[in-house]
């Protein structure tokens, strides 16, 4: 009987010795929130919550508006990585195909990696390019998918940021323009090589070259202009711009997609010998599709998350959709996900696109906690870790570079919002998950991002 009651005197003492500690902890973190985020002049004038989670004991260490709802930005990645992660598998379904004797039917999936000069293995071209098959047909391009996301910011049309999505991308749904040939590193430089425009004292180059009699020029040189598109046609412009133009570089500019007709009059140009047709509707035979696969699913991730690749989460989402649901559609995907995957996420959040240009998302630190331990429990560490960005790499170049190694995240950023949301390795070898959030202050992001990562080195150094 003594036996026992030592026993449970001892448990109670550790617990409460447990809690203590608990306690510490967090009044340690409070004390460097507040001297460090809370009191800064660039965040004081909006508005921040914080969470840090230690999965091994399923304690959070510190909250601070942690169940308040934020507008994310590209921390919205998170979730569209977990979405693609759990449908996708470990290879991209580039296409679905079949035969009738010299015609090709092919079944776009929205794989943006078709002809993106990012990727070296290009199956569907190969597929294409047999000579045997003399008549392609492209089944359902014109989709009712609308080209932007709910919220976004559709005078930002022209920006490389804000690529338009479809059920058939190609060329990443962009037009390549240098002030050099533009020679990618693979199968394209035989193929697709650039056209070559000359204006009055210099050239550039454009690829896929179809578009080259869609460009004019007023520009004097190439190295203060500005280039742009017109909003209802694919008509671009170069003009100089002495206040706000930089040089040409490489810059890509939207397409417009044109409901899919413009991927078809893209390949038809390629593909000249070939006969090559939208068709929409059902098939009047009954034929077995081929899965062709494309890329490895994490060649996708990683750029995605590494540089927030904006175009290529939202096909990862339209592509999820596909897969699980049969057919594309953002809104009915996060719908589904919400409901079966993340139905036990602290707060639901209102998630509306993949990429995070809109500001109609809303999550709380919590939500993004939770969706990074899921993440790491279902799909593994390892596998996790080499798909976000560490300090010195992607969105975090000039960041955590001491700790490079120590830190894995997704940034976000839209006007006066900014985040960051990943995993933390202390000095003591403890795994944190963090997410902080930022909204509504009036400086730029940089002064409110160095008073993030001051605050994490801390919280890494101490522990």
């Amino acid at each position: 009987m003594q036996n026992r009651r030592l026993f449970f005197f001892l448990l109670l003492n550790f617990f409460f010795l447990l809690s203590l500690n608990s306690c510490s902890v967090s009044k340690q973190i409070n004390k460097r929130a507040n001297n460090i985020l809370l009191k800064d002049t660039a965040i004081s004038t909006g508005y921040i919550g914080i969470s840090i989670y230690e999965p091994a004991t399923n304690k959070y260490w510190y909250n601070y508006n942690a169940t308040k709802y934020f507008i994310p930005a590209s921390n919205t990645k998170l979730f569209t990585l977990y979405a693609g992660m759990k449908y996708l598998g470990d290879s991209l379904v580039g296409a679905r195909y079949f035969h009738i004797g010299s015609a090709l039917f092919v079944k776009p999936t929205g794989d943006p990696t078709f002809f993106h000069p990012d990727f070296e293995f290009q199956p569907l071209y190969e597929l294409i390019n047999n000579p045997n098959e003399h008549y392609i047909y492209i089944n359902g391009v014109s989709n009712a998918i609308k080209k932007y996301g709910k919220g976004w910011a559709h005078d930002d049309y022209n920006k490389s940021y804000m690529v338009e999505r479809n059920k058939f991308p190609i060329f990443g749904n962009v037009v390549w323009l240098s002030d050099k040939p533009i020679y990618p590193k693979n199968l394209l430089r035989d193929t697709l090589m650039d056209t070559q425009r000359i204006a009055s004292n210099y050239s550039y180059w454009i690829k896929p070259a179809y578009f080259g009699k869609d460009f004019s020029s007023t520009a004097n040189t190439l190295n203060q202009v500005s280039v742009t598109r017109d909003i209802i046609i694919n008509r671009f412009r170069i003009d100089d711009d002495y206040s706000n133009g930089e040089k040409i570089g490489l810059q890509t500019i939207p397409f417009n997609t044109q409901f899919g007709s413009t991927a078809i009059e893209i390949l038809q140009d390629i593909f000249k010998e070939k006969e090559i047709k939208n068709i929409g509707g059902v098939y009047g035979f009954k034929v077995k599709d081929t899965i062709l696969h494309s890329q490895p699913s994490d060649s996708l991730f990683k750029p995605m998350m590494h540089r927030s690749d904006n175009f290529f989460a939202e096909q990862t989402l339209l592509m999820a959709s596909n897969e699980h649901l049969g057919y594309m559609n953002d809104e009915k995907i996060i719908d589904t996900i919400l409901k079966l995957d993340l139905k036990d996420i602290p707060q639901k959040p209102k998630w509306v696109d993949g990429s995070g240009l809109s500001r109609y998302n809303l999550f709380t630190p919590q939500s993004f906690v939770y969706i990074l331990n899921k993440t790491k429990n279902e799909f593994g560490w390892n596998r996790v870790k080499n798909i976000l960005a560490t300090g010195g790499t992607g969105t975090l170049t000039n960041y955590y570079k001491k700790d490079s190694g120590f830190i894995y995240a997704k940034t976000g950023t839209l006007s006066n919002n900014c985040a960051i949301s990943g995993y933390l390795i202390t000095k003591k070898g403890k795994m944190l998950i963090f997410s902080v959030l930022t909204n509504n202050y009036i400086t730029g992001a940089t002064p409110v991002r160095r008073a993030v990562e001051k605050f994490l080195k801390e919280i890494r150094e101490k522990y």
